[in-house]
């Protein structure tokens, strides 16, 4: 991975942690609390900052992941 995929990658997952962070506090402040503790269970990991600084994100090029597999099961 090169740095500008990275950086691609990681303000992604800013924004993601935003939308989640600001939807909860949405839900709060309209009185939906049952919404809001569901969303947060469902969404925990990009709601807890010392899981999401620290967790890993797996991804893959499904052209080269294709080429994988092609070449692991013709043999």
């Amino acid at each position: 991975m090169n740095n500008i995929d990275a950086l691609r990658i990681s303000g992604q997952r800013d924004d993601i942690c935003e939308w989640v962070c600001e939807r909860f506090r949405e839900l709060i402040a309209e009185d939906r609390h049952d919404d809001a503790i569901c969303f947060a269970d469902e969404w925990f990991e990009w709601m807890d900052p010392n899981n999401y600084e620290t967790e890993i994100t797996m991804f893959y090029d499904e052209e080269e992941l294709q080429a994988l597999y092609d070449q692991e099961t013709d043999s």
